[in-house]
């Protein structure tokens, strides 16, 4: 499949109470927060961000892995999509957040590669 969906976060204002619930619910293993207040699910499955510092929303959302990500960051936009995280280059990953036309998150991201 192009494009798959492989990836998933979780934001709470309350990280804690999510970490209960998500744990006890689905046996997740959810590691430390890191300094950026993050903790990886399941190693490399998904994460959980504690937003209370950013705004304090809470969302569930699904990655896409695109081949480019400001090419698919324009062409969800043409179609209507609102950018809610414009792009962010951590490094590791660039990853965008966007609402379709009908007001569900998502996210598209690729890893970045090493140059050469």
């Amino acid at each position: 499949m192009s494009n798959p969906v492989d990836y998933f976060e979780i934001g709470s204002p309350d990280p804690e109470a999510a970490r209960a619930f998500y744990s006890g619910l689905f046996d997740w293993e959810i590691g430390p927060p890191s300094a950026a207040r993050y903790s990886t699910i399941n190693t490399q499955d998904g994460g959980l961000w504690d937003t209370s510092e950013m705004g304090g929303g809470s969302w569930a959302i699904f990655y896409v892995h695109v081949d480019n990500v400001s090419d698919a960051l324009d062409k969800a936009v043409a179609l209507g999509a609102t950018v809610v995280i414009p792009l962010v280059n951590n490094g590791q990953i660039e990853f965008a957040h966007l609402q379709d036309p009908l007001g569900n998150r998502f996210a598209i991201w690729r890893p970045n590669t090493p140059n050469a």
